[in-house]
């Protein structure tokens, strides 16, 4: 059991959301109140998608990631940002010629995902480490060994801690062979992402599996989305991990009953308490976590 955890607060993603709940952040100014109302509950991470603000749908534009970390920044909220560089992945398979892919095909290099974290450097960003077929239509989302290695290699070069996010056990599998050969600094730090189809599911053999196929010296964190979050909250606790919640995965605080990012992050922190454990602050997530901090980088 992990007596000492981190909460990361993922704040809006990038699904298709808006109309499912009234409150979804959207704009700059609103992921950055959520990021801010998550770390006043409690979050010592705050994870940032962006979205068009004419849309609602998810967004790489780098102008609205910079508005964003202004204002988290300006605001002086002590919050680790943990940006997104998963954006850029997604291939629709054509039908019925599978190479004319599809309208909602958003496929770029790893460098080109990488744009923000450079401009901005966030203590850390994600690499989403393997392919997965997304949902039951004929959307892919596609990371390949070469591009995954690049990535890392690019992230280290920049000084931002990447978190290896492992959808299924074969992208926990190639995330420590990455780490074995030396394009992840140590600590690495792993996110077992689970209930997204058709990756690994949200249930307690599925996280233990993906744990025991850790380093040992690996930080980790584990999540299930929707109605799974908060159980999956105390199975990560139980198995030695940290935590992750956040309307990017669950829009319930109970049954009927719309969540906040705040609201969520109590929930977690209220668990985490009552199990015998502490929530740790920011300052001492990016100790046990081996962040350099943003300032050390500016």
């Amino acid at each position: 059991m992990n007596r000492e955890v981190i909460i990361t607060c993922a704040v809006t993603g990038a699904g298709d959301t808006v109309d499912k709940h009234p409150a979804i952040p959207v704009t700059p100014q609103q992921i950055a109140e959520a990021a801010i109302e998550a770390a006043g509950a409690g979050a010592a991470i705050a994870h940032i998608h962006v979205r068009d603000p004419a849309t609602g749908k998810g967004s790489r534009d780098t102008a609205l990631y910079r508005e964003v970390v202004a204002r988290i920044r300006d605001s002086g909220t002590d919050v680790v940002l943990n940006l997104t560089a998963g954006m850029g992945g997604d291939f629709e398979v054509g039908d019925p010629t599978p190479l004319e892919h599809g309208p909602a095909t958003d496929l770029i290099s790893q460098f080109d995902r990488l744009v923000h974290i450079e401009e901005l450097r966030p203590e850390i960003c994600t690499l989403d480490c393997g392919t997965l077929n997304f949902g039951d239509g004929q959307m892919i989302y596609i990371s390949t060994p070469a591009m995954l290695r690049a990535g890392a290699a690019r992230i280290r070069e920049l000084g931002v801690k990447p978190e290896l996010e492992a959808f299924d056990t074969g992208h926990l599998w190639f995330a420590r062979q990455m780490v074995d050969e030396g394009l992840v600094d140590p600590p690495p730090m792993f996110q077992i992402c689970l209930g997204i189809p058709w990756g690994a599911p949200a249930e307690t053999a599925a996280m233990k599996t993906m744990a025991d196929m850790l380093p040992p010296s690996a930080e980790w964190a584990g999540f299930g989305i929707g109605r799974m979050q908060m159980p999956m909250v105390a199975q990560a606790v139980l198995l030695g991990g940290h935590v992750r919640v956040g309307l990017e995965d669950n829009l319930y605080l109970d049954k009927g009953v719309y969540a906040t990012n705040g609201s969520l992050v109590e929930r977690a922190a209220s668990i985490v308490t009552a199990m015998g454990a502490r929530v740790l602050t920011p300052a001492e997530a990016r100790q046990r976590l081996g962040l350099k901090g943003a300032e050390a980088r500016s």
